[in-house]
């Protein structure tokens, strides 16, 4: 991207808005953020439908006609939350980008706070959660259990605990998390790895202005999958390391077979035992063979080289598009 049309015809700030079936809560979202962002210098917000199956395209579409604000994005389809966040930050045009879900969980009134550490000269400032109102306790406790783990597998590269994809980032880092092209992509994790300074600034998340989660159990489940293999190798680790003390007991276990064998004899018993043994060790492998499968699965998808997603149509903020034809006078 060409830093001066950055730097002279493009708003200071771009807050990029995954879409999805988020109809009911739009107008309220839209309401708040523009009365954050108004005060903190010209501005610009890009929505991006990701297929949503509600009236969200139509909402987006009144807003875009009411505000010159809004830059709008399509897909052609669902592609998930972290490709259609991928499509707001390569479409942003601003010198800082501002990540935010529609859901009003991670309030647009902690943004200023966000500006504020990007203005000292912080290159990412990330919303910390304190407190997770509106959650049960079990999805407190799995989340917490994440964070842990993914810190615990993350080696080198360190992602804060009770973090999302809340934040502000400075132009280079945008730019370098967009160098990242892999197609299964676990946006919290690139975020962590393209390093840069950082700061968290802490906040009270929300509950949900209207509506329900579409992240069920499940699809969290699938989430944390995506993380753990698309962020470390460890899986693999682990499976060769389950295997080596799995295979010295077994050789253990053989020479107590051999030994009483010769000294006592065989009197053939022991199916009870055996047929656990076996049954063990099948579902080792088998769990090892699903953990070279999901990594197998990722290479595959990868190696096709498709893009990450398609477009039906992208409508830049108005802002922006007059900021362009001002140049092009020039």
């Amino acid at each position: 991207m060409d830093e001066d049309r950055i730097l002279r015809g493009s708003p200071t700030f771009s807050v990029v808005v995954p879409v999805f079936n988020e109809a009911d809560g739009l107008l309220e979202f839209h309401r708040r953020l523009t009365s954050v962002m108004d005060p903190l210098g010209p501005w610009e917000v890009v929505y991006v439908n990701d297929g949503s199956h509600d009236a969200s395209l139509e909402v987006l579409r009144i807003l875009q006609c009411a505000d010159p604000h809004v830059a709008l994005i399509n897909l052609s389809r669902n592609f998930g939350k972290e490709i259609a966040l991928t499509a707001g930050l390569e479409h942003a045009t601003g010198q800082a980008i501002i990540v935010i879900d529609a859901d009003l969980q991670d309030p647009p009134e902690v943004i200023p706070d966000l500006v504020a550490g990007w203005r000292d000269g912080i290159d990412t400032v990330y919303a910390q959660r304190r407190m997770r109102a509106g959650e049960t306790w079990l999805k407190r406790a799995t989340a917490h259990l994440f964070y842990r783990l993914m810190q615990r597998l993350g080696g080198s590269v360190t992602m804060p605990r009770n973090t999302g994809d809340f934040r502000i980032m400075s132009r280079r880092v945008v730019d370098a998390v967009l160098q990242c092209r892999e197609y299964h992509r676990f946006m919290k994790g690139v975020f962590a790895w393209v390093g840069f300074s950082s700061k968290p600034v802490l906040y009270d998340r929300a509950p949900r202005h209207v509506g329900t989660s579409a992240w069920n159990y499940w699809r969290l489940w699938n989430f944390a999958i995506e993380g753990i293999t698309s962020f470390t190798v460890m899986p693999l680790k682990l499976a060769s390391y389950l295997g080596m003390p799995v295979a010295a007991l077994a050789v253990v276990y053989a020479l107590v077979i051999v030994t009483k064998t010769l000294l006592f004899g065989n009197p053939v018993a022991g199916y009870p035992s055996l047929f656990a043994a076996v049954l063990f060790m099948g579902g080792i492998q088998l769990m090892t063979l699903g953990m070279i499968g999901e990594y197998l699965g990722r290479v595959f998808n990868e190696t096709k080289h498709r893009p990450l997603y398609i477009i039906e149509h992208f409508e830049p903020s108005k802002i922006t598009a007059y900021a362009e034809a001002g140049e092009r006078s020039d």
